[in-house]
């Protein structure tokens, strides 16, 4: 007898705990996980340092989706290869939560592409002259530019959740969110410029805002997230050649399209 009890206390404190979950009660902590597209605007990349000050015009760039697949996908040594989406958040009222973590994106410029440049170049190379035209970008002679371990945006985010309706009997909680966000870049930048060694680091090289908006749809403590994302990012520290006095500066919004995986504690 003290053994159906037990059960049915269990039973009840199980269905009050998941609605609770459902309804994101303040103090609910959760987590998730998933992976994003990144777009890019057009931007000018002013590169600075000893004998040279030039900038690139209107440069394309994109993301760089990795195929899908098991592997490295849901590969706990390759999970972090993809462009992913990290965060915790914690609920400080019913429905509006803040998250922190890091937008694992990528960004890379196009080498197919002929953009303007203007400055000077005086470093007793090949590209030494002064320009004022266009420049053929193809075969990477002159510039190899990417963050693609990654762009990583660290961010903090304030999340309101709005309750649309309940499915399959009540078991699925379907709702949408708003929200905005501030946060610091932190890219891995892989640069080769002029014919310097490449530069592969991480280095703080700026800031970012965001603001979105999503659909969640939760069942007990699981929950599938999609969201877009509008955010702004300013990279005035750029590192270039293993010469700290060389560096690259840039600014350029971007859209997210992310699908999320979470859990709620």
């Amino acid at each position: 007898m003290r053994l159906v009890l037990l059960i049915l206390c269990l039973a009840s404190w199980h269905s009050v705990s998941a609605e609770e979950v459902g309804a994101r009660t303040k103090g609910t902590i959760y987590s998730y996980w998933g992976w994003n597209r990144g777009y890019y605007s057009n931007s000018d990349i002013h590169f600075k340092g000893d004998g040279y000050d030039f900038t690139l015009r209107d440069v394309e760039a994109t993301d760089r989706p990795t195929k899908f697949g098991l592997n490295p996908y849901f590969s706990p040594g390759d999970i972090t290869l993809p462009q992913t989406n990290f965060k915790i958040g914690y609920f400080i009222a019913d429905n509006l939560s803040l998250s922190f973590g890091v937008d694992h994106m990528k960004y890379v410029m196009k080498n197919n592409q002929t953009v303007h440049r203007k400055g000077t170049i005086a470093t007793g190379g090949e590209f030494d002259g002064v320009y004022d035209g266009d420049i053929d970008l193809t075969d990477q002679k002159f510039l190899k530019y990417e963050h693609t371990d990654g762009l990583n945006y660290i961010n903090l985010e304030i999340n309101k959740f709005t309750h649309l309706t309940h499915l399959l009997n009540g078991k699925l909680n379907l709702s949408y969110l708003m929200g905005a966000g501030v946060g610091f870049t932190y890219p891995k930048s892989n640069v080769t410029l002029m014919n310097n060694k490449k530069h592969d680091d991480f280095n703080v090289a700026g800031y970012g805002a965001d603001v979105k908006i999503g659909l969640n749809l939760a069942y007990d403590r699981v929950f599938l997230q999609s969201e877009y994302k509008f955010g702004y990012v300013n990279m005035p520290n750029i590192r270039t050649t293993h010469d700290s006095a060389d560096s690259a500066s840039q600014h350029f919004t971007f859209q997210e399209i992310n699908i999320l995986i979470g859990y709620y504690f």
